[in-house]
């Protein structure tokens, strides 16, 4: 009898450890990196909203559809390229990119509405710049995801973010998150 209960238990802990270290084919993560390998002094802010805050209506596409201000406060002295990564990991279909840019010019501000950032990746609607939180019901989250490079990635136009993601490996000094919410 004891000899069966330890079989159920081998089992269950081989299905356990076999779920956790298998592919479920979702987007990579936009972290990289662990916290204690980066200077962790870089912060994402927004005027239009704070952090785990309503994104206002106006950048969201039941309004203008234009992309939010933001302030990048401690970027790295060693800084020669930043990557912009928005995504939405609540939506239906699994994470969904709203916007990818890489390759940009290291500044402290990103205006409203930018017509251009650095080099465009294609968001999932398979097109360049930003496109606002947009989700079918509920409340969403929208991370916005802003990375500090030692060298420019060099993609092409058009990426995507796991292109973007798989480049900037090893070249990250350091990396801030904003999150905002979004209902419909």
């Amino acid at each position: 009898m004891a000899s069966r209960a330890n079989w159920r238990l081998a089992v269950l802990v081989i299905v356990l450890l076999s779920a956790g270290c298998s592919d479920s084919g979702s987007e990579p993560s936009t972290t990289t990196e662990t916290q204690s390998d980066l200077e962790t002094g870089m912060q994402l802010t927004s005027t239009a909203f704070s952090n785990e805050e309503a994104i206002p209506e106006r950048y969201t596409c039941d309004g203008a559809d234009i992309s939010p201000p933001l302030r990048i406060t401690g970027i790295p002295a060693a800084t020669e390229a930043m990557v912009l990564l928005m995504d939405d990991p609540d939506a239906p279909v699994g994470v969904w990119d709203h916007w990818v840019a890489y390759d940009i010019e290291p500044r402290e501000e990103i205006p409203e509405d930018v017509p251009s950032l650095g080099t465009a990746g294609v968001n999932s609607w398979e097109r360049p710049g930003y496109g606002g939180p947009c989700p079918p019901g509920g409340t969403h989250r929208y991370f916005f995801n802003v990375f500090a490079l030692d060298s420019q990635l060099g993609l092409a136009a058009g990426a995507t973010k796991a292109d973007v993601l798989t480049a900037l490996e090893g070249h990250v000094l350091a990396q801030a998150t904003l999150m905002g919410l979004y209902t419909r």
